[in-house]
């Protein structure tokens, strides 16, 4: 049996590198960066990763030896070391909607706010800019104004029903 984790450490170094090369390319498999020993006589061995998307992680593979038996791989993984870009902290479903919730009821509640701050001023501007306009054709026998004053995008509806209708007689 190995005595030291440093020993223990030199021996299964070949054994560590051809765990990682089962899982990964070789070329994503950097010099050893260390090694730290377990509370249980575990080591687990460090290498520096080359994988693009993980700068600043280390491959980490954990070695165990037990009373004269071989050296044993308990686990090959990729860790984060110091510096390492690391998702966020897990936050339950609940309350992210919670969040989201109140986060759309303030939104919606500064939109109701500009909005009508936005009509206030343009209900001002058309009051002014209508008044020239108005005659008593836009207006109904009770005094309520028309919703379209007989007309459609500038084209007068009911002239265009009286058009249709002398078409349809001369052509008879």
């Amino acid at each position: 049996m190995t005595s030291t984790p440093d020993e223990l450490a030199a021996a299964t170094r070949e054994l560590a590198l051809a765990a990682l090369h089962e899982i990964t390319p070789a070329a994503t498999v950097g010099p050893p960066a260390g090694y730290s020993v377990d509370d249980s006589g575990a080591v687990s061995l460090r290498f520096e990763n080359r994988l693009s998307g993980y700068p600043g992680w280390y491959w980490t593979v954990s070695v165990a030896q037990v009373d004269d038996a071989e050296p044993t791989v308990l686990e090959v993984e990729l860790m984060p070391g110091e510096g390492a870009l690391l998702a966020p902290d897990w936050v339950p479903w609940a309350e992210r909607l919670a969040e989201y919730r109140a986060h759309q009821a303030e939104l919606a509640a500064q939109g109701a706010e500009s909005d009508a701050d936005e009509e206030d001023a343009e209900d001002d501007d058309a009051d002014l800019d209508d008044v020239d306009d108005l005659d008593a054709s836009d207006f109904d026998e009770d005094g309520s104004p028309h919703l379209h004053g007989g007309d459609l995008d500038g084209v007068d509806i009911d002239e265009l029903d009286e058009d249709d209708a002398d078409e349809v007689d001369d052509e008879s």
